[in-house]
């Protein structure tokens, strides 16, 4: 054996051993929380897909709700009846017509302060100047021979749209202009209608509108 041998290493001093025993559990710190962070990391996104995934379906279903209830609007815009109207006999008359339906009859009301009785018309709706032509004339005597102006009345067509028998009200405008006569007082020309509306077409939304746009003495 040789005289000359490595000296054995000196012992670790207490210090030293609670210093690395410090920096184990440091290092054991630090794996577990990088571990807590990968795991909160996945459950995070496990939550976003979840939230992405409902939302999808959620706007889906929005979607499909959306088109159904545009569908179901235009089948019930396509179902009502939309007058025009063509003056005939120098506007003695209005001949109405829906291109789209068959209409069987109109029933024809008019503001309840000119005291004129509901009117009808078969087959070929049409609305005659007769009607209302006294009531309307004295109701704007005041005013000068030469005016025009529009008389509010409700409408309700009888029709079919395709096998099904229908019925639709709508308050409209009749366009009525008058002009001065010689010896005869004034005449009555009717021009044509506008649609005003469809909700609450009724009596008193009819009464309202022309207490609204009469013409004022």
């Amino acid at each position: 054996m040789s005289k000359y041998q490595d000296d054995p290493a000196p012992p670790e001093s207490a210090a030293e051993r609670a210093e690395a025993k410090a920096e184990a559990a440091k290092a054991r710190r630090r794996w577990l929380t990088l571990a807590e962070i990968v795991a909160i990391a996945g459950v995070v996104i496990a939550g976003l897909t979840l939230w992405n995934n409902w939302q999808g379906r959620e706007a889906d279903q929005q979607a499909r709700a959306l088109e159904a209830a545009s569908q179901a609007s235009a089948a019930r815009t396509g179902a009502l009846v939309t007058f025009t109207a063509t003056p005939k006999d120098d506007g003695g008359r209005l001949v109405l017509d829906d291109a789209a339906h068959r209409i069987q009859g109109i029933e024809v009301r008019f503001p309840t302060a000119l005291g004129i009785s509901p009117q009808s018309s078969t087959l070929h709706p049409e609305i005659d100047a007769d009607w209302f032509e006294g009531a309307l004339l004295k109701a704007i005597a005041g005013g000068p021979a030469d005016q025009q102006g529009r008389l509010p009345v409700l409408i309700t067509a009888d029709y079919w749209d395709g096998e099904q028998h229908l019925s639709d009200s709508a308050v409209y405008d009749i366009v009525w202009a008058t002009h001065g006569r010689l010896l005869r007082g004034r005449a009555l020309e009717l021009r044509g209608i506008v649609l005003v509306r469809r909700t609450g077409a009724t009596q008193a939304a009819v009464d309202r509108h022309w207490s609204k746009i009469k013409p004022r003495a």
